[in-house]
């Protein structure tokens, strides 16, 4: 399972940008890889886990802006299409096999 959290967040102040950086090292800090510039995603072993997740996301969400998260499976995940690009250097440390669904 997966956990996409997308994000627009403003930066027009010093303020705002203090925010934005500490949302994005929260993330990276519970583990997330950017995936594109305001989109991380973080592999969870399952539902339950996923859910610990969120609600640490929900505990660092900054006052302002836009967060979403959208929580797929490892087959969804897999399926995406890559139209222009390449995958990530941390997409290809993990192959499909080498995640374990409990």
């Amino acid at each position: 399972m997966r956990i996409l959290v997308m994000f627009d967040l403003p930066t027009a102040t010093p303020e705002d940008k203090r925010e934005y950086t500490h949302f994005r090292k929260s993330l990276i800090k519970m583990g997330f890889d950017m995936l594109q510039y305001s989109v991380y995603v973080r592999v969870t072993r399952n539902n339950d886990d996923a859910q610990k997740y969120i609600k640490l996301i929900k505990l660092s969400l900054p006052p302002v802006g836009s967060v979403r998260v959208l929580q797929v499976t490892e087959k969804q995940y897999t399926s995406m299409m890559i139209m222009l690009g390449a995958k990530t250097p941390t997409e290809n440390l993990l192959k499909t096999q080498d995640i374990v669904e409990l």
